[in-house]
């Protein structure tokens, strides 16, 4: 596969055709949603044929609207005026030609209990920039082709508007139009530009792109066609993927050995899917009003910010049950590695169901604990009684020695550590309904388990019994909350004030 490679001078516009021309601000999303076959435009209610990494609201899930962002208990992005979700698809290493095995490719920012996320731009662009107008309520759109295999000579995507930069501080980064057959030392950037010109009328479309157009001889800026008059502010999405880490496990040194998660071996079929959750009247007016060419989110007044910690604690369980990180004998679903130039439609499969999600916590309630939540600690602690440290640390163990001790709280953090109270002493650290939380450490003792996280904790609760209930965490589309969503049309939803006359 050959690695489309731009001229130098395009190369130095590596991430946004240079300097923006004109106002944007980057929002980068510290922290992940899930990592999931989840997809709730094309496989709403079901699980989706191949793994997304997402980012937003945490009212996303296996079916969304926007109704359900607005209501998000938190982002792993920092804008809390902003529910939206944003999500592409998932890069993963081939340990050879065949696909004898798969594993994951960390994003960048992984590790140390902390998921990686991406970065989100959102430009002012276009020929009247007093004249852009915010996403409406309900809207959706998606930018790129899965089954994408070649080169396409258009602006749009999957043609220029999808792209990778091999990122290369020491001797200058590289631009492509595919995943290049060069190691990469700081990673390989994906990046999707949307289309910013809408029709006026729909808020979706059958196809999710029908309803938008990219502007007329460019695919990030121009005047708009008459067929979709209403320019909308621009977003564009990076992903950087630490490619870097399996630098010596390439098993051809003229063909790089990484796959996105559809079985796309080319990088021509990368693509990205929005769901709108701003509150409308907020991002219309930081359209009209944050025009620093700074790109930093803190330039704009009118947004508060989450910080990193709250963006990595919005999270949200698996709820379909199969494996889809570390080492795996195929990519999840029906997705063959492709090499092209054939287009690869997507492959009729039997998937699993959706499955209650994946709870964090163990059921002590017959002994007299229910689970609480995932809540935070710091200094001063949040449990100032009991501390009991055990390398071989379960549940059940900072259970019994929190209830001889006379507490009624309990909180297991960092795999191997027990803290006791009666209260909370610092009352902001308690666990929020809706926040997952980052406790994912399993614990010394019993891999099976879940024991907090860095500056985590697991919380259980002494409750009388029979009266005992664990606090279950709920993903939308995974149970009693499923509920069918039409396409809006302009005449239902709700529009910033602007004219489209």
């Amino acid at each position: 596969m050959p690695g489309m490679t731009f001229g130098a001078a395009s190369i130095a516009l590596a991430a946004l055709q240079a300097v923006p021309a004109s106002a944007f601000w980057r929002m980068g999303c510290p922290g992940r949603l899930t990592l999931e076959r989840i997809d709730p435009l094309f496989a709403p209610g079901s699980v989706s044929g191949h793994v997304h990494t997402v980012s937003g609201g945490s009212g996303f899930g296996f079916d969304t609207d926007y109704e359900q962002l607005r209501s998000s208990a938190c982002s792993s992005c920092p804008i809390k005026q902003d529910m939206s979700a944003y999500w592409t698809p998932k890069l993963y290493y081939m340990s050879d030609a065949e696909g004898s095995s798969f594993e994951d490719v960390p994003q960048s920012g992984e590790g140390g209990g902390n998921t990686g996320g991406m970065t989100v731009y959102y430009l002012q662009r276009g020929e009247d920039l007093s004249n852009i107008t915010a996403f409406p309520e309900g809207f959706r759109m998606f930018a790129g082709d899965p089954g994408q295999r070649s080169k396409t000579d258009k602006y749009e995507a999957p043609g220029e508007a999808v792209s990778f930069v091999c990122l290369d501080y020491a001797a200058g980064s590289s631009r492509h139009l595919s995943i290049p057959n060069k190691r990469c030392p700081q990673g390989l950037r994906a990046q999707v530009f949307f289309p910013a010109c809408w029709d006026g009328v729909n808020v979706d479309s059958p196809d999710h792109k029908s309803h938008m157009s990219y502007p007329i001889g460019n695919y990030d800026n121009g005047p708009c066609p008459s067929s979709h008059p209403v320019r909308l502010i621009s977003i564009f999405y990076e992903v950087i993927y630490s490619v870097d880490g399996f630098d010596n496990r390439w098993w051809d040194e003229n063909q790089h050995p990484f796959v996105f998660a559809q079985g796309d071996r080319t990088g021509f079929g990368f693509h990205g899917d929005f769901i709108n959750g701003w509150d409308v009247d907020v991002l219309q007016k930081a359209t009209d009003e944050c025009t620093a060419n700074s790109g930093s989110v803190e330039d704009c007044p009118l947004f508060d910010l989450y910080t990193g910690d709250e963006c990595q604690a919005c999270r949200l369980p698996p709820s379909v049950d199969e494996p889809i990180t570390g080492k795996l004998d195929s990519l999840p679903g029906c997705n063959p590695p492709t090499n092209g130039p054939d287009y690869a439609p997507q492959q009729p499969c039997n998937t699993p169901a959706i499955s209650t999600p994946e709870q964090q916590f163990t059921d002590m309630t017959d002994k007299g604990w229910e689970y609480v939540g995932c809540g935070k600690d710091g200094g001063p602690r949040t449990f100032q009684g009991g501390v009991y440290f055990d390398g071989q640390m379960t549940v059940a163990k900072c259970m019994d020695y929190c209830a001889k001790e006379g507490y009624s709280y309990a909180g297991l953090e960092y795999a191997s550590q027990c803290y006791c109270d009666v209260d909370y002493q610092v009352a902001d650290r308690a666990p929020v309904d809706g926040i997952y939380g980052r406790c994912a450490m399993n614990c010394g003792g019993d891999s099976s388990e879940v024991c907090g996280g860095p500056n985590a904790l697991s919380i259980y609760r002494a409750c009388d019994e029979g009266a005992c209930s664990n606090n279950m965490f709920l993903v939308n589309g995974t149970g009693s909350n499923n509920r069918p969503r039409a396409l809006q049309s302009r005449s239902e939803m709700i529009l910033p004030d602007r004219s489209f006359a």
